[in-house]
């Protein structure tokens, strides 16, 4: 072989070399956050404070993700799940999400909990381009995608709900008198604002009070003595879970005896109705998306055998019958799916592509015949509820699948 020859052989060896290693590049695309081998993914929870009882979620997402991990992770990339503390506060979930994007370098936040705590880092995250995706709040404003394109729900939001309970309040009792609590602040309103819409025309004549509260009382007690002497005999209950047990009891307590919606955000067995007493919860109605872990009808449903064996294996310390256990489970799946689809181009933007490319998908969690569905606007994946009523020591549905779709 000529020393020409042997040249061109070279030359086309190397050629070929580099041809390969950029067609490795083009198949792989990373942002900050992602490598071979692991995705980072921040997470802020109130693990303390007025909602510490929503902790669990974490918790929860944290032992499902280890299980995910141990059996290989997601296109062989390990997760790493980096959650702090907020204490549901607004200037100290500031504080975590810089630090989860600018020291903690992570690919998205994901599923962090509360409207305030998200409301107030909202737009840092758009303006950094890091996916807040899954938030933990069914605020309406999170199905934005025009003004922000970075931030996108994962459960039924809240005006929905309380426009099917109006829907259902004026087919069944349409002279009540309704008497409102609500938590002072963005939930709280955001609720309101859709039992208002519902209602219509009537809400000025059929709403006879309104009552807030602050989430730094320790007790709502005097406003549920205030809101029983109205005569009302509807309750819109708009809490979160401590506050939520509290006026069950109150209610009871003081022998006021409304028809009694609570939200569902507090609808929980295991950290609501148990500790509220299961003879003061009787009747209540309510909305679910998910399987309730604490009802018999599921024990031999295929997808809620598989959260069980979960809980059994790597979650043994965390309540089943706590409604925060299957929402951690269920939007953890979720993720995994979106993570699963972004294959081996894992940047922040085809995160967010991905996120809103989910069609008809079921975590198993879900009730039957609820799906999950996005689209580039569309960012509310879940838009349906069915309502139920507690009965003896558990939820009863009736009625048909509502869907509600509310846009931000």
């Amino acid at each position: 072989m000529s020393a020409t020859t042997r040249l061109a052989v070279l030359g086309a060896a190397f050629a070929l070399v580099a041809a390969s290693s950029s067609a490795a590049l083009a198949q792989k695309k990373y942002d900050t956050g992602a490598t071979d081998t692991e995705i980072k993914i921040g997470n802020i929870m109130p693990y303390s404070g007025p909602a510490s009882a929503y902790g669990i979620i974490g918790r929860t997402e944290a032992a499902y993700f280890k299980k995910i991990n141990e059996a290989g992770g997601i296109n062989g990339r390990k997760i790493n799940f980096v959650s702090y503390d907020d204490a549901y506060s607004p200037p100290k979930a500031v504080e975590q999400a810089r630090k989860l994007v600018e020291s903690d370098e992570v690919l998205l936040i994901f599923n962090s909990l509360g409207t305030p705590s998200n409301s107030a880092i909202q737009k840092y995250m758009n303006s950094k381009k890091v996916p807040q995706l899954f938030v933990a709040t069914g605020a309406t404003k999170w199905n934005d995608p025009k003004d922000f394109p970075w931030t996108m729900g994962w459960q039924p939001n809240y005006q929905s709900e309380t426009q099917i309970y109006a829907k259902y309040i004026l087919k069944s009792m349409p002279n009540a008198k309704i008497a409102v609590l609500f938590q002072n602040d963005d939930y709280g309103k955001d609720y309101l604002k859709g039992l208002k819409d519902g209602l219509g025309q009537k809400a000025a004549s059929m709403i006879v009070a309104e009552e807030s509260f602050e989430t730094s009382e320790p007790t709502i007690d005097s406003h549920i003595v205030k809101l029983k002497a109205t005569n009302a005999d509807v309750f819109v209950n708009i809490t979160t879970p401590k506050f939520a047990a509290q006026a069950i009891k109150k209610i009871s307590e003081i022998g006021w005896k409304p028809t009694h919606f609570l939200n569902n955000v507090s609808a929980s067995v295991g950290s609501v109705i148990k500790p509220a007493g299961f003879e003061n919860a009787q009747d209540i109605i309510s909305a679910a998306y998910l399987k309730d872990a604490s009802d018999k009808q599921w024990d031999n449903d295929p997808g809620m055998k598989e959260f069980y064996a979960f809980m059994a294996k790597d979650f043994p310390e965390g309540d089943k019958l706590d409604g925060g256990t299957v929402v951690g489970f269920g939007v953890a799946q979720t993720l995994v799916q979106v993570l699963k689809q972004c294959g081996d181009n894992l940047t922040r933007e085809n995160v967010m592509k991905q996120a809103a490319s989910l069609k008809d998908f079921r975590t198993e969690v879900l009730l039957p015949g609820i799906k999950i569905n996005t689209g580039p606007t569309d960012f509310a994946p879940i838009s349906q509820l069915q309502l139920m009523k507690f009965k003896g020591e558990k939820w009863e549905m009736f009625g048909d699948v509502i869907s509600a779709d509310v846009g931000g």
